[in-house]
């Protein structure tokens, strides 16, 4: 277990997956994770799901806390850090998951000496299988981003990347996993068009993306050459792989990706 209290000012979905994940891999726990939310449910529910113990407010959270997680709304960021800056000290790291706001902007309202790391994570963090990056604020020491990488990697992989690439996580792996969710049912709604029943259906394309997924991973090797290996002259791939070609899949995964990227570097301007 980690010597530092982690808290989270924020206890949503993506706060009590990350609080959940640290848990589970023995990182911290009891009086060790905090949560605060205006939400009296939404606290109760992550303390419930991560055995943490609940905070008086969210001065309370950053007083007790030497890790401070601050999992809210980016339109709710302004006003967050309003009001926990008399409690941020150079002692306590904090860490931001907020979908396009700046370390600039955090470091000008709580002090430029506050250590301060920008994380995008995603919600497969949850079950282990997350993907997620992160960047530094000026003052953020490398044991800063040790520690960061280290309580990441106990829910999926992390990647040090250059603030200016932060936008580009978000877009990909940020909201990629509702991409992948709108691909399972789109191969699931194929498969109960050829008569399988539904149950069997998803699972199946589930399982398909899943296998797909850890074969890239597990064996290094380009998606083109895995992809060839399937696809046999003449067979029933290649005319499946047309008919996407045709419908401009890689275009329109491309365009998401390109969108969800713009939309966070707007939220970070506004």
């Amino acid at each position: 277990m980690l010597a530092e209290t982690i808290g989270f000012v924020g206890a949503g979905q993506m706060a009590t997956a990350l609080g959940q994940g640290f848990a589970r891999a023995g990182l911290t726990g009891g009086e060790r994770l905090l949560a605060a939310d205006p939400l009296a449910a939404a606290a109760e529910r992550f303390a419930a799901a991560t055995g943490a113990s609940i905070a008086e407010g969210n001065l309370d959270l950053v007083k007790r806390a030497d890790v401070v997680f601050l999992a809210v709304k980016p339109q709710q960021m302004g006003a967050v850090l309003d009001e926990i800056r008399s409690a941020v000290t150079p002692k306590k790291l904090v860490v931001s998951i907020a979908a396009g706001v700046k370390v600039k902007a955090m470091s000008a309202a709580l002090g430029d000496e506050t250590r301060l790391v920008r994380v995008m994570p995603n919600t497969p963090c949850l079950v282990g299988r997350g993907a997620c990056g992160f960047c530094l604020g000026t003052a953020a020491t490398e044991s800063d981003a040790a520690l960061v990488e280290k309580l990441l990697s106990a829910v999926g992989i992390a990647f040090r990347v250059p603030e200016r690439l932060m936008d580009a996580v978000t877009g990909l792996s940020g909201s990629g996993p509702a991409f992948v969710y709108t691909i399972i049912e789109a191969l699931s709604d194929g498969g109960v068009r050829m008569g399988l029943p539904r149950n069997i259906a998803t699972a199946l394309a589930a399982q398909t993306v899943a296998g797909a997924a850890e074969m890239v991973l597990s064996t290094g090797e380009h998606t083109g050459t895995l992809k060839d290996r399937v696809t046999s002259p003449g067979g029933t791939t290649i005319a499946g792989i047309q008919v996407l070609e045709e419908g401009g899949l890689r275009a329109a995964l491309m365009g998401a990706v390109e969108a969800a990227t713009e939309r966070s570097i707007e939220l970070g301007e506004s």
